[in-house]
């Protein structure tokens, strides 16, 4: 299946506009939880090639889906609103309803990025293969210093 080619600042800049006019009348929490992933999403158009980035970005907003059904919920007022009031709420539950669209192109995104389809059955784990550390109490001597940093010792400062 071909998907459109969307650019991620143009998720970014749409979720941005909506979730600023969503802040009129949703403060706080809602707020908050919105730019902290559109900060996300600034970090994953900052580096490209970052799996990290787009995957933290594409979970935050996962979590803001939930989240927002709640602020939504929760805090609008039914019986005493103005039409600021209307469109704010309004732009809060279209940002909403943009999400798993947003959510579907960002995983597309992550794919491109080497990220993979599933979790490993490891996933709560060891994250890396850790055979060739070396452990703490090991005797053996460390390898050289790979950054090519020698440290000097009293013998080397010339006194």
């Amino acid at each position: 299946m071909e998907l459109p080619a969307v650019n991620l600042k143009v998720i970014l800049l749409v979720h941005w506009l909506l979730t600023t006019w969503g802040s009129i009348v949703f403060g706080g929490p809602y707020s908050w939880a919105n730019f902290t992933i559109l900060a996300l999403g600034v970090w994953a158009v900052a580096q490209r090639d970052s799996v990290d980035a787009i995957s933290m970005f594409l979970g935050g907003l996962l979590a803001t889906i939930l989240l927002d059904i709640i602020h939504i919920s929760i805090f609008y007022q039914w019986n005493v609103v103005s039409a600021t009031g209307r469109f704010s709420a309004g732009m809060a539950i279209l940002s909403l309803l943009l999400k798993p669209l947003s959510c579907f192109l960002v995983h597309h995104m992550y794919r491109e990025r080497g990220g993979e389809l599933h979790f490993h059955s490891d996933f709560l784990g060891p994250s890396q293969e850790r055979s060739a550390y070396q452990t703490i109490d090991s005797t053996a001597e460390p390898a050289e210093p790979v950054s090519g940093f020698e440290p000097r010792g009293p013998d080397a400062r010339g006194y």
